[in-house]
């Protein structure tokens, strides 16, 4: 029987990157030296990098007909009760229409609810996004990933801060993690030990568009396969600090 595979719920969209020889000042023109189209997006990301890993995984989301769109519909819970739940071993959820994603993971809950302990989809959710509606996705996943972003809209100015400060909004044995870039990533679970990875910039950076998301999926994958959380942190933020020294994701493995 093949492996069952990790879905990623979120957008995928059009990355339109610029390479500059300088960050270019205000008001000011610049020639480009190179131009790239890639599709990008939080979740979308997160499945290339999973794939590139060897992992079986799949994206849902809205897809355009052509190249380029805008404003396209969020995945509904409508939507979401098309797939067979018995295919997934993981569903990450990146926060974004919370109300109907709170719908979503209530039916991988009462999956799980009839399945053995091995047979169970583990939910991580990805709140990235300063929110308020967003929040109440915190207390909705095995695994949740906060943003800096986030972890300073609530006052804390370090990742251990805002583990200790947001340990409270998830479940009971969550695993909460926030990556804090050059800092690392810290994460928290149910013992009250943070755990820390260091950052491991590559000699130089050229492209950190998508580390976050790349970190991720790489936590994702180590514990997916039964990488304890010191292991996982410090895989996603070797392959996070990788990521950054190359265009796009080539190379990454």
């Amino acid at each position: 029987m093949d492996e069952k595979k990790i879905m990623c719920i979120g957008l995928v969209c059009l990355d339109i990157i610029s390479v500059v020889d300088k960050y270019p000042e205000e008001d000011t023109d610049t020639r480009c030296l190179s131009q790239r189209w890639q599709r990008g997006g939080n979740a979308s990301n997160s499945c290339t990098v999973l794939s590139l890993l060897g992992a079986r995984c799949a994206f849902m989301g809205s897809l355009a007909a052509g190249q380029v769109a805008n404003n396209l519909p969020d995945v509904t819970a409508e939507n979401f009760k098309t797939v067979d739940l018995s295919d997934y071993k993981w569903i990450h959820v990146e926060a974004r229409n919370a109300n109907e994603q709170v719908k979503m993971i209530k039916r991988i809950e009462q999956y799980n609810d009839m399945m053995a302990a091995g047979q169970k989809i583990t939910v991580s959710v990805e709140i990235e996004k300063t929110r308020d509606d967003l929040y109440q996705l915190f207390s909705y996943g095995d695994v949740v990933f906060v943003s800096k972003d986030v972890a300073r809209k609530f006052g804390f100015n370090s990742p251990s801060e805002a583990l200790k400060g947001l340990y409270s909004k998830v479940k009971k044995g969550a695993i909460l993690i926030c990556a804090w870039a050059e800092k690392g990533a810290d994460g928290l679970c149910s013992d009250n030990k943070i755990v820390h990875s260091d950052a491991f910039p590559p000699e130089k950076i050229v492209d950190t568009l998508g580390a976050g998301d790349t970190f991720n999926a790489s936590v994702i994958f180590a514990l997916s396969n039964g990488k304890s959380l010191q292991e996982a942190l410090t895989f996603g933020c070797k392959t996070a600090g990788k990521k950054c020294g190359l265009h796009g994701y080539d190379g990454i493995v």
